[in-house]
């Protein structure tokens, strides 16, 4: 049996493991002697930073978002939370499960999570606490862990979203017609928080479709931003110039890899490169920002709610996308690259027992730590198959001596999607490595050619928006060194270490 088979059957194994709990669920009591408080987990889906206002980015002036941006005031917003592989389905494995990829077996959009694993869900269910999830689920199995569940089919529909409850008849569908997705989401996750057991403790994981391509607004946003000229990114117009194949070869580019779907309407003719792009730019950068007008409206009414029901103080609330998106840097839309914007998680939580209001963190979080967190609210001990570690500490301001300096990064589908390579690397505070490794290894071998191997290095103070590839550059050759031997530890440690690719570790030694 490989290291593979033997973690999927360990964590097959471990759902049947009891979990401590409390007699009287009502009385249970974290560490410090108080109730275990309530989770309230808001999940978007490709939402980046620089479309959140709280962030500052150059969208923040004109597209606001005031009831995301009262969680970071009223908590604290992450500066540095990553994914640790920027795709929807495995992203969204990670969260629950606390693993990477090539452990919880989740690797691309094809792959199915396994209901009979170990999750966040299930632990805090068997701890006591009532459980649910509603919305975007697209992890091609029904739910397990919760209590009760209503999710979209695979990725759902914007209009008349068809949903799946649990109970509501075998393989049953009811149709929301009239409705958008975001509202109706919302409006479920509203009903199950009023009618839940009022002496237990609730996590609740409210998932929003919105804003993934291809953006249909609800009908109450659609002029608004009509008469704005939104401000472009800097290297909207990026020709990809001292960087790798990867970043020029890649099909996610504004305008010409885009569709009468995403523009809804056709392409102009005879416009060049640039002037497409700009072009583009405008149109599909408003009806993204629609998606989120209503993604905001619909997070203030579950915050109104908590306020109302008096809940608010006891509940730990999160906003966060299960990655994040181009919002036109490098001339891109979508995301998978290790690049900041598709590598960074907006990520803001209050909680006023604890953490402080207007507080702003820089550490290193990353998605499969979201789990440890979570029990660790609960009063549980993070489950010793979970490779992430809880970072309470830290959201209280307290980071620990021994936090993570570096995290790691692996994208698998290898030219499936958008023509983007299968690579992996590590990011630190101040820098970045890339590999691009183009070779069909495990869950990325269904590929009709390799691609040659390449590497970047970017120095993120010098080149926050890495336009600049100083790998091959003499005076970065310690770093280089450095970096390639902190990306081999990591993959060591985590048990991701490609033995069984010879090819793949010459690349490694060169």
């Amino acid at each position: 049996m490989n290291r593979r088979d033997f973690l999927k059957a360990a964590g097959l194994a471990a759902a049947s493991v009891s979990v401590p709990g409390c007699k009287k669920v009502a009385q249970k009591r974290t560490g410090s002697g108080r109730k275990c408080p309530n989770i309230l987990y808001i999940m978007s889906d490709d939402h980046a930073c620089n479309a959140i206002s709280c962030y500052g980015g150059i969208l923040s002036k004109v597209a606001r978002t005031p009831n995301i941006d009262r969680i970071a005031r009223e908590g604290m917003r992450l500066e540095n939370c990553f994914v640790t592989n920027s795709i929807c389905t495995p992203s969204r494995a990670a969260i629950l499960t606390g693993q990477y990829s090539h452990v919880n077996g989740v690797y691309t959009l094809k792959d199915r999570i396994d209901p009979g694993r170990r999750n966040v869900a299930k632990l805090l269910q068997q701890s006591g606490y009532q459980t649910a999830v509603v919305g975007k689920w697209h992890l091609k199995t029904d739910p397990s862990g919760f209590d009760y569940w209503n999710v979209l089919p695979g990725q759902g529909r914007y209009h008349n979203p068809k949903l799946k409850e649990k109970g509501w008849r075998e393989n049953g569908l009811k149709t929301y017609e009239g409705r958008h997705s975001t509202d109706v989401i919302t409006d479920l996750s509203l009903g199950w928080l009023r009618g839940r057991d009022k002496e237990k403790p609730f996590f609740l994981m409210c998932h929003l479709k919105a804003p993934h391509r291809h953006w249909q607004p609800a009908k109450r946003f659609a002029d608004l931003y009509k008469d704005i000229e939104m401000p472009e990114p800097d290297n909207l117009l990026d020709d990809y110039k001292n960087r790798s194949r990867a970043a020029a070869n890649s099909t996610l580019k504004i305008g010409e890899n885009m569709g009468r779907k995403d523009l809804k309407r056709e392409k102009p003719e005879g416009l060049g490169r640039d002037e497409l792009r700009k072009w583009a730019y405008q149109y599909y950068i408003k009806d993204y920002l629609r998606c989120i007008a209503g993604v905001d409206e619909n997070v203030g009414r579950l915050l109104d709610f908590l306020d109302e029901a008096g809940l608010s103080r006891d509940t730990v609330v999160i906003y966060t996308s299960d990655q994040g998106f181009f919002l036109g840097e490098h001339g891109y839309y979508d995301k998978r690259f290790m690049y900041e914007e598709s590598l960074r998680m907006p990520f803001v939580v209050c909680c006023p027992r604890e953490i402080k209001a207007g507080s702003v963190s820089d550490d290193i979080i990353i998605n499969v730590d979201f789990a440890p967190t979570f029990l660790d609210y609960a009063g549980m001990a993070v489950s010793s198959d979970m490779q992430g570690a809880s970072f309470r500490a830290n959201l209280a301001g307290k980071t620990p001596s021994n936090w993570r300096k570096s995290m790691y990064y692996r994208y698998w589908m290898h030219l499936s999607h958008h023509g983007v390579p299968a690579h992996y690397g590590i990011r630190t505070k101040r820098y970045k490595l890339i590999l691009y490794y183009g070779l069909p290894l495990g869950k990325a071998g269904a590929v009709e050619r390799p691609t040659p191997p390449e590497w970047e290095l970017f120095d993120l103070p010098k080149d926050p928006h890495e336009m600049n590839n100083v790998y091959d550059e003499p005076a970065y050759g310690d770093v280089r060194r450095e970096l390639t031997a902190e990306l081999m530890r990591l993959k060591r440690e985590l048990g991701d270490t490609d033995e069984a690719y010879p090819e793949m570790m010459r690349i490694l030694k060169m």
